[in-house]
């Protein structure tokens, strides 16, 4: 499982990448000339399900059972030991503080153990490098739409470690919407592949739903009210009983995607004319949705972009986007001393970091 994308000079470096950011233990070991050695991830969807969504303790009390078995197995597929480890990358933030510093307080440790450097890597960073791991990897300048439960950012991207915000959401991110949206109809956790899946039996055309934003200049986003235009659609349609028939779950379930993702598309296609780029990023948990990348392939082949995405299993959290962030940054000379913070707030216009070159 080896990417292709290798840095240039002559510096090698191997990196053990930590993600505990919320619900997700993922670790990998990144090699910056032979690519991706190993990756393992641990889900904590069967641990939050009966609550409906993450429970902060819960959450940081996994990590701490699974991080070492999984630091051990990838280090075992990956043939390497604390010999050939030269750096460990761990997310700093954003995200919850308890299983933020679970990460953070193991991979300092083991830094201090094996005599080697560390770095805190901002997760949204991480999941924006995520394309980078595939064998057909994009090059700056581009693009980025980071789409996520927790965020939904437009991305001018010059280079790595060259960031400025373009548009973001004012309120609800668009997977925190999926996820709202989900409850509204009784749908298991997690929430957005529930919406996506009951959306696939929905029927065309049987609801309208507003595109938010889209009428007005800029990049920002906005998904409240989108989401109450959903709740006001399903009090209007409950039967006699105050249920939804499965058939306007779906039909409802298909409108909103389809909200959601037109106005993804729009905005989009509006930053790369803003910028004058020709290359599109979508990176995120959101970007593993079938109907978006469907949307955004034909409207780049309409339009004349190209897009690229990460597979799907590194569309969520996970460590390989971490070990090869972390890697971007410590063959550039940046690294933490051996005391350390996180970041559960995070904005990332804030990240340090000069430009590089891949």
């Amino acid at each position: 499982m080896q990417s292709r994308h290798f840095f240039n000079g002559s510096n090698n470096m191997r990196v053990l990448g930590i993600e505990t950011s919320c619900d997700e233990t993922g670790v990998a070991v990144y090699d910056s000339k032979q690519g991706l050695l190993a990756h393992a991830l641990h889900s904590q969807v069967d641990l939050h399900v009966d609550f409906g969504g993450v429970v902060p303790e819960l959450a940081s009390r996994d990590h701490v059972r699974k991080l070492l078995p999984l630091v051990k197995k990838v280090l075992a597929d990956s043939d390497s030991d604390q010999n050939s480890i030269d750096g460990i990358a761990f997310t700093q933030g954003p995200g919850l503080a308890g299983a933020l510093l679970v990460g953070a307080a193991f991979a300092q440790s083991l830094a201090y153990g094996w005599n080697c450097k560390s770095i805190g890597v901002h997760h949204m960073e991480g999941h924006l490098l995520a394309p980078m791991l595939e064998e057909n990897a994009p090059s700056p300048p581009f693009v980025a739409l980071l789409v996520s439960g927790g965020h939904t950012q437009l991305v001018q991207v010059r280079d790595v470690g060259d960031y400025e915000i373009l548009g973001e959401s004012l309120d609800d991110a668009a997977g925190e919407a999926f996820d709202k949206v989900a409850k509204m109809l009784s749908l298991p956790y997690p929430g957005g592949p529930a919406v996506a899946q009951l959306a696939e039996h929905g029927e065309p055309g049987r609801y309208d739903f507003p595109r938010p934003m889209v009428n007005r200049p800029g990049l920002d986003f906005s998904f409240s009210g989108l989401k109450t235009y959903v709740l006001n659609t399903v009090q209007t349609e409950l039967n006699e009983s105050g249920d939804l028939s499965e058939q306007c779950k779906a039909n409802i379930a298909l409108a909103f995607q389809t909200a959601v993702v037109d106005t993804l598309r729009i905005k989009c296609l509006r930053a790369l004319k803003q910028t004058g780029f020709n290359t599109l990023l979508l990176s995120g948990g959101v970007s593993a949705n079938r109907a978006l990348r469907s949307a955004m392939a034909a409207s780049a082949e309409q339009e004349g972009y190209q897009v690229y995405y990460p597979r799907h299993e590194f569309c969520t959290d996970n460590g390989a986007m971490i070990a090869y962030a972390g890697c971007t940054r410590l063959l550039r000379g940046e690294h933490n001393d051996m005391t350390f913070s996180v970041k559960p707030r995070w904005p990332m216009h804030t990240l340090a970091g000069n430009p590089s070159s891949l």
